[in-house]
């Protein structure tokens, strides 16, 4: 796979869980909660998602083969500025898994999105108050 190929799959990933529009050849509009992915086929699965007259769907498969368009409607969260704050107040002990979706600091406490998901003590505590500090930036 080339690196351009992975990087592009990536892009698609970080839609998991996320809202999204997506339009089909055969000219239906979907919007919904992106819950699955068939990376093989571009085959995808959308959660409680309305159709053009609004009506709700409890699920929707759509073949990759008329899958046309995957409108992002929300921004994915930005891991690696996280990251990036977190280095500053850990220098060099802070590891980003991007393609995982996490950060590890000092080998010991795993944070995601959601805040600190692994460790305790004193450095997860730390850690979990750079990312609230953070997300409050965001959302401001």
């Amino acid at each position: 796979m080339s690196i351009a190929q992975r990087k592009f799959f990536t892009e698609v990933a970080a839609l998991m869980d996320t809202n999204v529009i997506i339009s089909t050849t055969t000219g239906k509009t979907y919007s919904g909660t992106l819950i699955g992915i068939n990376p093989d086929t571009l085959s995808l699965c959308l959660a409680e998602a309305k159709d053009e007259e609004r009506k709700t769907l409890h699920r929707v498969f759509l073949n990759g083969n008329i899958v046309a368009q995957i409108l992002s409607v929300e921004k994915p969260f930005d891991l690696k500025a996280l990251s990036e704050r977190l280095e500053k107040v850990f220098p060099t002990m802070v590891k980003l898994y991007e393609d995982n979706g996490f950060i590890w600091v000092m080998n010991k406490v795993k944070v995601t999105e959601k805040g600190v998901v692994e460790g305790s003590g004193p450095a997860a505590e730390r850690v979990q108050s750079v990312y609230e500090h953070f997300i409050s930036e965001i959302e401001h």
